[in-house]
C-alpha cells in the first residue's frame, strides 16, 4: 500500500475559470479546475469517459492520530459464477455524516481500493475541493502513480486539514450538507472522472 500526502493546493496564478467555459472545453485539464470557485452543479464528464475502466472498491477514512476508523464503505462484490458487470455510474456521490469533533481533527487517512481496466495508467492524479457554501475550504492534489493493467490497488492518502474558525464550524454544524467536495481524477491530464459529496458534521442524518 502506497502512503501518500496530499499537497493543500493555493491555486496562486491559476486563471479562473466557470462551469459553463469548462463544459465547452473538449478536454479537461487539472489547471482547469484548479481555478474554480465554487461547488459544481453538474459532473464536468461522462460515466463514459472512463475508459481506463476505473472501479472504486472500497474506502475508509480514520483519525491519523488515534488510529480511530470514522467511516468504512465496500463494494459488495458480485455474486458466485457472474460475470462482473462495469457499472459506470456507481459511486459518483457519496453523502457523508459526521459529528462535530470531525472538524477539530487536525490530519485524516484515507485509503482507497481501486481496479483498473486492461489499459496501464502512467499518470493518474487526483484534485479535490471542498467548499462550504461559496467559500472554499480546502484543496488537495494526489498522485496514485502507475497502475498495471486489469490491477487491484490500494492507497492512503493524509489529508492535512487546515484550521477553520470557531464561526466557520458553527455554521458548517448547523446547515448540514452545505460543505461539499468535487474530486477531479486525470489520466495523463485528462479529465476521465468527476465524483462529488456532501457532508453533515450533526452528528445525525
Amino acid at each position: 500500500m502506497k502512503v501518500k500526502k496530499g499537497c493543500n493546493s493555493t491555486d496562486a496564478g491559476v486563471p479562473v475559470t466557470s462551469e459553463d467555459e469548462l463544459l465547452r472545453n473538449p478536454v479537461i485539464s487539472p489547471e482547469d479546475v484548479l481555478g474554480l470557485q465554487k461547488i459544481t452543479e453538474n459532473y464536468l464528464c461522462s460515466p463514459e469517459e472512463n475508459v481506463h475502466m476505473i472501479d472504486f472498491t472500497r474506502f475508509k477514512i480514520r483519525d491519523m492520530e488515534t488510529g480511530t476508523v470514522l467511516f468504512e464503505i465496500t463494494k459488495p462484490p458480485a455474486p458466485a459464477g457472474e460475470k462482473k458487470d462495469f457499472d459506470p455510474n456507481g459511486g459518483r456521490f457519496v453523502r457523508y455524516q459526521f459529528t462535530p469533533a470531525f472538524l477539530q481533527l487536525r490530519q485524516v487517512g484515507a485509503t482507497v481500493e481501486f481496479t483498473v481496466g486492461d489499459m496501464p495508467i502512467n499518470n493518474f492524479r487526483m484534485i479535490e475541493r471542498h467548499y462550504f457554501r461559496e467559500q472554499l475550504l480546502k484543496s488537495f492534489d494526489f498522485e496514485f502513480g502507475f497502475c498495471m493493467p486489469s490491477s487491484k490497488n490500494t492507497c492512503e492518502h493524509i489529508y492535512e486539514f487546515p484550521p477553520l474558525s470557531e464561526d466557520i464550524m458553527r455554521e458548517m454544524i448547523l446547515h448540514p450538507y452545505k460543505t461539499q467536495s468535487d474530486s477531479f481524477y486525470f489520466v495523463d491530464n485528462k479529465l476521465v472522472m468527476h465524483n462529488k459529496a456532501d457532508y453533515s458534521y450533526s452528528g445525525s442524518p
